[in-house]
């Protein structure tokens, strides 16, 4: 059987309760179901959000600074918090990882984007799951918001480096719905879309949690990246990390994003 390489996103809202603190019940059942997949026979990779959200957490902040040197101080407590976490708990399951921390100038010539694919190459040939997160305690630009952004994007952009088969984003939310399911209790949820218009990007709606930077109109960037370069998109609830499994079964239980071939 085939290999294929599936990128799993994980957001700062589906890693921590409202408070900042580490969900773990959550994060153990998503490394189970990561290791699991691995053992099956799939190539995966966490791009992992949480580093700001966990060092709030940890220092017992409620709302996320605007200051840069703040938010690179939390980024350093709360990066060291997230792995350690991801070591342990993977462990469990015979699985070591590997961390690799990226900034915007790490991907921009295609020598560096080529050195990026080969060493997680090489961690995927030793049977180790790379963990991949922006460096935000030495750089100002991802934490402001310019050249990748967010996670959504640098997982859009690391999917298309390692040529992935997919890209699955776990947020707070179902999916993709017609208006905002917050607001409007009819919201219908799209199942499938094809083309990534303008309309559908007008359908995104709100701005994330207080302890990410996201919402869904990242999500779509992303998965407007990653589709016109041939790789297919799931944007699903990430509360019950199980429901991976149905994507890797052929099932849609959020939104499709079909790959532009």
């Amino acid at each position: 059987m085939e290999k294929k390489k599936t990128v799993i996103k994980v957001g700062t809202s589906t890693l921590t309760y409202d408070n900042g603190k580490i969900n773990y019940r959550r994060v153990e059942s998503l490394c189970k179901v990561l290791a699991d997949l691995q053992n099956s026979g799939e190539e995966i990779m966490l791009v992992s959000s949480g580093a700001i959200g966990v060092g709030m957490g940890k220092t017992g902040l409620t709302e996320r600074p605007s200051e840069a040197k703040k938010k690179q101080a939390l980024a350093a407590i709360g990066q060291c918090e997230l792995m350690f976490m991801y070591d342990k708990l993977f462990a469990e399951y015979n699985h070591s990882v590997a961390q690799i921390l990226l900034t915007a100038d790490a991907v921009e010539t295609e020598n560096k984007r080529n050195n990026i694919n080969n060493t997680i190459d090489e961690l995927l040939q030793m049977g180790i799951i790379p963990i991949i997160n922006e460096n935000d305690t030495v750089s100002i630009d991802e934490l402001e918001g310019k050249n990748i952004g967010d996670n959504d994007m640098l997982s859009a952009i690391v999917s298309h480096i390692i040529n992935a088969d997919r890209l699955v984003i776990l947020t707070d939310i179902d999916g993709l719905y017609d208006s905002n399911p917050r607001q409007n209790p009819n919201a219908k949820k799209i199942d499938v879309v094809t083309n990534i218009s303008k309309s559908v990007l007008d359908m995104a709606a709100g701005t994330g949690s207080n302890r990410g930077t996201g919402g869904m109109i990242t999500k779509l960037q992303a998965a407007n990246y990653a589709t016109k370069r041939g790789i297919e998109v799931h944007v699903i609830n990430g509360s019950n990390p199980k429901i991976i499994y149905e994507i890797f079964e052929g099932k849609c239980p959020g939104t499709k994003f079909l790959a532009k071939r």
